[in-house]
């Protein structure tokens, strides 16, 4: 026992020992501080772009500063503190859903009007969309349904595109030619042919019978290749678009072990089968409420995980005044951490032609990119890009919004604040750019940050008070003061 206490006094002063010399490795002269790990950034420019309700500002230039040496915060001050050095998610993009009724719409534009909509979204002088999603055969968003196939044709034999070649197809190519290198082109079902199914309709869910599992799978296979004979790349595709919702429109119920072992035993494989083992592969596609069933099912199955790149969700669970939840995408990202996390849909429900520019709609979008990226999410793409003046055309009038919309009447196009507070998320965030750690000391604001492969940090912050807020950006020893007006939204770029 007595050895037993020396040798641990011993063990202590050797631990003290090793201490000691390693703080003797860190010791600079007194006048040199140990450097921060964040690299200092006083005496650096920051430009503070803005859009702010019952103002003029939307993406404008509201503010040329420089950085100067930080203090340590008060607590009655409101901070949003950036560390650069904790890096997270890869960020992969955002965009919007290229839809036969978004086709439809620009169509009918003027040639003029029509590459004034392509810059807005897809070219520097707009907000820089690099994400197209679009259906594969019909959605509700078109004048009706339609498949690739005769009715019956179970070995796909009829299968043709060319009613996308009309008018979808030349829209995606345009937007394509200005996206260039960084287009991320994805589809998405919304119900297979109505004889593939249970309820032998396109409509109001049913199921996909069995004896139609490969025919099926066999059909994305050809929309990919069909696709990309048109010289469209496609990245992936997800398996069914809200597959636990019964719709009026186009719709196809899978339970988790449905989608699952269709994934397995059928898509997976025959991707693999034609050459198209590096498509990606998105379950899911519905909203965030029962997100964390579906990725336990199919995530802890080995043979199922493989084929699949991540798990996409929608933002729907609240048109029941629920709030969103935020918590269970971090949940999955925690428990499966090499699954991506991207959005897939979301759009402001009910369409009213007199609230074009509610404010409110605004700051769902913004709240909904802030808290999907701090989650975990890589990517984030809205539904249609484009409808017209009564929020369509939808072939079962489920009219809602979009950041632009069409007047056919009198050729205009209406940008709603939604389309600008999208743009401080895309016009400044560029693939490939990481999530660095962003948080803030009040919950009056929030806030995300990412930093460009050149170096650029970007951080959003919103307000969506009532009144103005005085903030510090602090950032290692850096900081600037800000003032955000209420019901606004900034990009800081430095």
């Amino acid at each position: 026992m007595k050895n037993k206490y020396f040798v641990s006094i011993a063990m202590l002063v050797l631990m003290a020992s090793c201490n000691n010399s390693k703080k003797e490795e860190l010791k600079v002269s007194d006048d040199q501080p140990i450097e921060n790990v964040v690299k200092s950034l006083v005496d650096q420019n920051v430009e503070v772009f803005t859009t702010a309700q019952d103002t003029d500002k939307r993406l404008s230039l509201d503010l040329e500063t420089t950085f100067k040496k930080a203090k340590q915060p008060l607590e009655t001050e409101v901070a949003v503190f950036v560390n650069p050095e904790k890096q997270f998610q890869e960020f992969l993009g955002i965009g919007g859903a290229i839809t036969d009724a978004a086709a439809e719409v620009f169509s009918a534009l003027s040639e003029d009007k029509q590459e004034e909509l392509l810059k807005a979204y897809y070219s520097d002088e707009g907000i820089n969309y690099n994400i197209i999603r679009t259906s594969i055969h019909s959605s509700d968003f078109g004048l009706g349904s339609h498949t690739y196939i005769e009715e019956g044709d179970k070995e796909l034999k009829t299968f043709s595109i060319e009613k996308d070649k009309v008018k979808r197809i030349p829209m995606i190519k345009r937007a394509q030619a200005l996206i260039q290198d960084d287009l991320v082109f994805y589809a998405s079902p919304w119900s297979p042919p109505a004889f593939m199914k249970t309820n032998n309709n396109m409509l109001q869910g049913g199921k996909l019978l069995p004896e139609y599992n490969q025919a099926w799978a066999n059909y994305y296979v050809k929309f990919i290749e069909a696709y990309e004979a048109e010289d469209i790349p496609v990245w992936g595709v997800t398996i069914q678009n809200e597959p636990m919702a019964v719709q009026r429109w186009e719709s196809c119920i899978y339970t988790a072990e449905e989608e699952r072992d269709f994934l397995k035993n059928y898509l997976g494989p025959t991707f693999e089968k034609n050459g198209l083992g590096d498509k990606n592969i998105v379950v899911w596609d519905h909203n965030r409420d029962l997100i964390s069933h579906r990725a336990n099912t199919i995530f802890e199955d080995p043979e199922a995980m493989k084929y699949a790149w991540g798990i996409g969700f929608h933002w729907y669970e609240t048109w029941t005044g629920g709030e969103p939840k935020y918590d269970n995408l971090k949940n999955i990202k925690e428990s499966f951490p090499t699954k991506n996390l991207l959005f897939t849909e979301g759009c402001q429900e009910q369409f009213d032609p007199t609230q074009y520019q509610r404010w409110s709609n605004a700051e769902r979008y913004g709240n909904s990119m802030i808290n999907d990226f701090n989650s975990g999410t890589v990517g984030w793409t809205d539904w249609n890009i484009l409808l017209n003046e009564k929020g369509g055309p939808n072939h079962v009038q489920n009219f809602c919004f979009a950041p632009i919309h069409a007047d056919k009447n009198t050729n205009e196009l209406i940008y709603t604040p939604s389309y600008y507070y999208i743009g401080h998320f895309s016009k400044f965030i560029k693939k490939g750019a990481f999530r660095v750690s962003t948080t803030t000391s009040r919950s009056t604001l929030e806030s995300t940050s990412f930093k460009n492969s050149d170096g650029t940090i970007v951080t959003v912050v919103m307000n969506k008070t009532d009144h103005k807020i005085d903030y510090k950006l602090i950032v290692g020893d850096s900081e600037i003061s800000v003032e955000i007006e209420p019901h606004a939204i900034q990009t800081l770029i430095y």
